[in-house]
Order: structure tokens, then sequence, then C-alpha cells
């Protein structure tokens, strides 16, 4: 049998290095079924119960590889379906081509059956690159362009392929005539470094500054020994975004956490007493929680110009890689003799992890979801993998976590869709099958689609050396983070018609579908619960029965943030005597942070 259209799709995907595909499958994309079937075991089809999943699945495989990651659906329906978890690869940067079908090319423009203008549908998601084929002999750069595109400027990029061309004899090389084009296999990432004459601007600035503050993204995540000695150089203390998360571990008494309405309290106070900016590899877009306008001078580093002083106006703006600009930098740097500003950042470091430590074992009814992530921090796996979901959990993840170098750990970062938790796990477990995975989910994110999602766990998970992966779920029947958004933002009480979550029973369906289920009621029961879930010879479904009373309380609480509050329980929240309880153990003096002036 001569090599078809789809048949060399999959090989050249093969001669790039890909070697997973997720995706579901359907009429429009027979062909590159077929060809994937007929790969055998060079290409791996993971099927996700959805096409958003296989979208998730490969932003993930993204995010956790460095390498491109690749998902197909078919005409109309499935290719719809991906446009959520592309957005989510598009909004944090990570290169994730999408290959789907479409109907007969004879077909097109006749109001067909599940015909949809899908060069238009994906304009905006894969604008860098989104091409239909309509020749055997334009597939080969379609391929080499939709990949090399999607790693050099870190995007989404999509290749419509009609069903009929799928079958059509393959050509491998066009004929050498005018109006072919002949590409090629190949991307390395060049190493960007400044001029050093901006190198110098910046290093005079930084030299200059006496209370040093610095925020990193997810474009540090490869420069940790250079923020770290930057950090320890400059006597300044270091901020994480949460796509940062991973960037440095949490045990450094310099590091301030997360930062902005999901932060700390010492994050908070570095930047209300700073008087330099460095940003580095971040996107962060709440200015309210970065030093006011004219308060610090500011230096930025982006390897894509576009990032640049768009969240404060920086006076030297580099644009290169994290870790080849700041080996560039560092040996400009002057050490700071004078430590006050490292110290009182340490100090504020400290106090803040006494105060989580207290609200996290503050009771609750029946379970404080901070205890959930506290008890965790301690028992995290070295070289885990963490993904978290949208919403409250993403409050605890951001604060009550330590993470140790060696992990990995993300979440779906400007985008911020829900979802995303479980198929990331998904995919962790597939690019690193000796690592353990967990993932951090509210019950709002499970029911969406992470259910749905156990079931392509328990079809995959015996393949994996390691079979952990830990799926948290916490179950409090609300929709907890926008219940407070609600009453914080809005001044308005929870809207129980669309806020109240029905129960499910997340552990028992575990079990019903060859799954270890664990379902936890009562605060003590937490540590045993987690040790029992770290060491299963499965993975394993933890479900917390949490309270949603339990206030996520941001590091500054501005006077129409309390009004607001204050109004949703003064118009009838129905769990007003529930959040003033819960409210009351969180705000008591004890936990209470003192903002400080340096």
């Amino acid at each position: 049998m001569s090599e078809q259209v789809g048949d060399f799709i999959i090989r050249r995907l093969g001669e790039w290095g890909v070697k997973r595909i997720y995706g579901y499958p359907g009429d429009g994309s027979n062909g590159i079924m077929g060809a994937l079937n007929r790969a055998d075991e060079r290409f791996e089809f993971i099927q996700a119960r959805h096409e958003e999943m296989a979208a998730f699945m490969a932003c993930a495989h993204a995010k956790f590889t460095g390498e491109v990651g690749v998902c197909t659906a078919t005409s109309g329906p499935g290719a719809i379906h991906l446009l959520n978890g592309l957005y989510d690869a598009k909004k944090d940067h990570q290169p994730v081509v999408a290959i789907v079908g479409q109907q007969a090319r004879a077909a097109m423009g006749g109001e067909y059956h599940q015909e949809v203008d899908l060069v238009s549908l994906f304009k905006d998601v894969a604008h860098e690159f989104v091409h239909m084929a309509t020749s055997p002999a334009q597939v080969r750069h379609l391929i080499d362009r939709a990949i090399r595109i999607a790693l050099s400027e870190r995007t989404v990029t999509a290749i419509i392929v009609p069903n009929d061309l799928q079958s059509q004899p393959a050509v491998e090389t066009p004929p050498h005539a005018h109006g072919t084009v002949h590409s090629g296999v190949g991307y390395t990432p060049p190493r960007v470094v400044p001029h050093e004459e901006e190198l110098r601007r910046a290093a005079a600035v930084l030299n200059e500054g006496e209370r040093v503050a610095i925020l990193v993204g997810a474009g540090a995540l490869g420069a940790t020994d250079e923020v770290i000695q930057l950090a320890e150089k400059l006597g300044a203390g270091v901020a994480k975004a949460l796509l940062g998360r991973a960037a440095l571990p949490d045990h450094l008494p310099f590091v301030t956490g997360s930062i902005g309405l999901l932060g700390t309290n010492a994050s908070w106070e570095m930047m209300a007493n700073c008087d330099t900016l460095l940003m580095i590899g971040s996107g962060f877009p709440y200015s309210e929680f970065l030093p006011e306008e004219g308060q610090a001078r500011g230096v930025q580093i982006d390897i894509d110009p576009r990032m640049l002083s768009i969240r404060y106006p920086m006076e030297v703006n580099l644009v290169g890689d994290s870790a080849g600009t700041l080996q560039a930098l560092l040996p400009l740097l002057e050490e700071k003799r004078d430590r006050s500003w490292r110290e009182h950042i340490e100090s504020s470091v400290a106090q803040w992890w006494d105060v989580l430590e207290e609200r996290a074992m503050a009771e609750a009814n029946p379970i404080n979801p901070q205890r959930v992530f506290w008890e965790l921090s301690p028992r995290l796996p070295d070289n885990c993998i963490l993904t978290c979901d949208s919403g409250s959990a993403a409050n605890w993840y951001a604060r009550d976590l330590k993470l140790r170098r060696g992990m990995m750990a993300s979440l779906s970062g400007g985008l911020a869709t829900m979802g995303n938790g479980v198929p990331y796990a998904i995919a962790a477990k597939f690019a690193y099958p000796d690592r353990v995975a967990i993932a951090l989910v509210g019950d709002g994110a499970m029911q969406m689609n992470g259910c749905a999602e156990l079931i392509t766990v328990a079809k995959y998970w015996q393949r994996w050396s390691d079979p952990r992966l830990v799926v948290m779920v916490l179950n409090n029947q609300d929709l907890n983070q926008v219940t407070w958004e609600m009453r914080v933002m809005e001044g308005d009480p929870k809207y129980e018609a669309s806020q109240d979550l029905p129960d499910f029973p997340y552990a028992q369906y575990a079990e019903l579908i060859g799954l270890k289920g664990i379902r936890v009621t009562e605060p003590d029961a937490l540590a045993g619960a987690w040790d029992l879930a770290l060491s299963a010879d499965r993975p394993v479904v933890l479900e917390v029965v949490s309270d949603p009373d339990v206030p996520p309380i941001p590091p500054h609480i501005k006077r129409e943030q309390a009004q607001a509050y204050m109004s949703a329980l003064l118009h009838g929240d129905p769990d007003a005597l529930g959040i003033v309880k819960a409210s009351f153990k969180q705000f008591a003096r004890e936990f209470v942070p003192k903002v400080r002036r340096h």
C-alpha cells in the first residue's frame, strides 16, 4: 500500500520528535486515525473523553516538557470543542499544534453536513499560523511551518486537513517547479541576550536600588540558580506569579511566595516598600499588587518584546532568555553590604508562614480547606508534578504548599479556565510515567469534566511505571471562588441557584471504575489519608468534605472590599452565620500579620 497523506502527516510529526497525540476521533479525521493505527508502536494516541481535554493535555505536555504539544479532532463539532484548551495554551504562551479534519473539498461552500469555516474559527487562537491543506504537495510545508512557528513563537498553530485529502497518495517531495515550497525539519531555540549597553544600564539601576524586589514568572522556570544568585547579591526578596510557582523552592527565607489576590502578605509588603522592581519572565496582570507608579525604578527581562513595560513602566527593558540574560548581568552587579532590607523580608516571610499554619489549623465545619494543603505540603514526594484547577483550590495551592527543588507545578494562568486540573495531571503522567502527579481540584471542576477524565485515568494508568496519580477533590457543594467574588467584589449575597452544587460521591465513583477512593470528613484524618493516597498501588481520588465558608483572605483588604463583604452579609446571604464564624477564626488577632513599613 502506497503512503497516504495521513501516513505522511504522522511520519513527518515523528521526524519533528513528536511521539504522542491527544485527541478524539471522528469521520472528519478517519484518514489520520488509520495512519496512527498503521504507525503501530511508533506513535501513541491518547483518547481523551472530550476534545477540550485533549487540548488541555497538549498544553500541559508543552508546559512540563518544553516540547510541542499536539492534539487532534474531527471536523465541525470536534474542532470547535478544542478551542478552550487551545486558548489556555495561547494565553500561557505554550507551543501547541492542532490538527483537525474537515469535510471533503468538493463539498466546501455547499452548506454541507458538519461544515464549518475552520480557518475563520481558528483565526484568533492560532493567528500566527492556520491553514487548510488542499493539495498533497502542500502538506509537508504546512506541518513544518506549524511546528516551527509554534516552537519559535511559543504559540498555538492549526492545520486543517479535509477528509478526502487524508487518503490521497502522499507527495513526499514536491516537484522542483515554480509555485512549490520545499521545507525542512528542525528548530533549536536561539540564545538571546541583550546588548552590553543595555545590560549595563540595567545593572546601574539595580546597583543604585536600596530595596530591590524581584518578581518571577514562568519565564524564570529554567533560571533557578541564576535568580538565587541574583537575590543573594542584591539582598532582594523574590515573589512568584502563579505560573512561576516552581521557579524557586519555598524553603528559601527570602522567597515571599505568591503575589496578587491569591498571594501572601510578605509579597504585598515587599512591593509596597521597594524602591526597585525587577520582573523576570512574568506577565503578572494585576498592577494594584505592584509598586505604585513612580515609587520604584524598574527593570524587566522577557524573551517576548510584546510583554515588556505593559504591567509597570520600566526604565530598562531587556529582551532575552532569563537564564542567559541573568548570567550576563550578574558580573555587573555589586553585592549590597546593607542587609537590613533582606532581614526585613525574611522576618516578614517567617511571620507569614506562622500565620498560614495557624489559619490552616483553625477549626471549620467540617474541614478547613487550607489544612488539606498544609497537611500535603511536607508529604509531597520528591520530583512530584502538581496541577491545580481554577477556583478556591488555587488560593490554597498558591499559599500553603512549600515546593521543593525538582518539583513541577502549573495551572491555567492567563485564561484561568476551569477544568484543566485533571487533564494536566494525565498529560504529566504520560510525559513522566515514573513521577507522582497530584491534581488539586474543586468540586465544580470535577463535575464539569474531571469525573469524565477519571475514565481516561482508568483506561491508561497501568501503562505508567509508577501508578500514583492523586486527584484531591474539595467537596464543599459550592462554586466557592465565584461565591466569594460575588460577596467581596459586588456586595451581593450568595445566589444559591447559580452557586450550589449537587453532592456527588467522588470517592465511590473512583472505586466503581477501578481506582481507589478515599473520603475524609474529619480534619484529624487528613494526614493519614494523604499517606494512604501517596502510597497506593493505583490512582486515587481523595475526596475531602470541606467548609465553603472559610474566606480566601487577600493579603491587603481594601475599604471597598470590606464594605461589599458586609453588604453581602446584611442582605441575606444564606451562609451568613457560617461565614461570620469562619471569618472570626481567620481574622482573629493571632492570624493577622502586621503591615510594616521598612
